[in-house]
């Protein structure tokens, strides 16, 4: 099948007719080709033990067609201990370039088996690997490290590593030269009690000398309503500005979660926001539950009957996408609903 347009929530399938598998993912655009990258979903079948099988990596030159290049970072199947073992929760993966070293630098969070999340951190001299790891088990900052997402200053090169201190609030870090590990110098953002309003997946991006972040509230794969704040500098203070979802009267943010927010190279003003559906299956009716529901959890009171988000079956293998463009408002970044929409109809 070749597509001509972005179909939002709709199945997404790559040049081989096989559903892509790039969740909370990214886009980087290196010598005119686009590479679409992310958790490799395929066999996260419900019961199958299966969190994630390795770093899945697209090529394509119009943002509708995908190549499948395969894993750029295989799990390791062998070693129940690595951090790349299928059962070890690996979660957004995250590529910048070092120019200054020639080579790709990835970070990947960690959730692990038991109550510490970390980082894992690869490089590759190429884009599509091999990869090799330099560091595991990292708690930056001696914090549990969460969504996140890596930031190089175009103007510099400097690094930037933001991240939810999970449960607790976000925190903008300095990175090394090398981006393989963080200064020590940081900066601490919306602090929020307990989940589900604790921020988290966050995006960043940049736009007429503004820095932007969204991010979600904390309800696992269950969508809520995402929230964007804007700030003169990398380390803020930010000012939030509300719901980039203005449109959704549910509250779900179109139910999905956005992963990334990629600056179109050929379009003056085309930023596209990138965010996985995870349970396409569940209706937004059900999906608002969520937020009053882990509020409860959190604060150890009981559930109310009739709640039904415990049954339902999560399949992330059949998660979809849903990629939507960017409008401003003055300083206010809108997103709005698209059944269907085309690059070639932006400036």
């Amino acid at each position: 099948m070749t597509y001509t347009s972005i179909r939002p929530g709709q199945e997404w399938l790559d040049t081989g007719g096989e559903r892509i598998q790039a969740h909370g993912g990214s886009l980087l655009h290196v010598d005119g080709t686009f590479y679409w990258y992310g958790e490799n979903k395929e066999r996260s079948k419900p019961g199958s033990g299966i969190w994630h099988w390795g770093v899945r990596c697209y090529s394509s030159t119009d943002l509708y067609n995908w190549t499948d290049e395969g894993l750029i970072i295989a799990p390791v199947e062998d070693d129940p201990e690595s951090p790349l073992h299928p059962a070890q929760l690996m979660d957004r993966p995250h590529i910048v370039r070092d120019e200054r070293a020639g080579r790709y630098v990835c970070w990947l969070k960690i959730m692990g088996t038991g109550n510490v999340q970390t980082s894992t951190v690869l490089v590759a001299d190429h884009l599509l690997g091999p990869y090799e790891i330099v560091r595991t088990g990292l708690r930056p900052l001696g914090m549990n490290a969460g969504d996140f997402d890596l930031v190089v200053a175009p103007d510099d090169g400097k690094g930037y590593y933001y991240f939810e201190r999970v449960h607790s609030e976000l925190v903008c870090a300095d990175l090394t030269e090398d981006y393989t590990g963080v200064t020590g110098y940081y900066s601490t953002h919306f602090p929020r009690r307990r989940p589900p309003d604790v921020r988290e997946a966050p995006a960043h991006f940049t736009r007429d000398g503004l820095h932007y972040l969204f991010t979600s509230g904390t309800t696992a794969y269950f969508p809520n309503r995402s929230e964007v704040a804007v700030a003169e500098t990398y380390h803020g203070p930010w000012t939030v500005l509300g719901d980039p979802h203005p449109a959704d009267p549910t509250g779900t943010s179109f139910r999905s979660q956005i992963s990334s927010v990629f600056k179109h190279p050929a379009k003056k003003d085309l930023y596209i926001a990138l965010a996985d559906r995870w349970l396409p299956n569940v209706p937004a009716e059900l999906a608002q539950q969520a937020p009053d529901a882990f509020r409860r959890m959190f604060a150890g009171e009981p559930g109310e009957p009739g709640t039904d988000l415990a049954a339902v079956e999560v399949d992330t293998s059949i998660a979809d996408y849903v990629w939507l463009p960017v409008r401003f408002e003055g300083d206010m970044p809108i997103l709005d609903w698209h059944d269907e929409w085309r690059i070639e109809d932006h400036d």
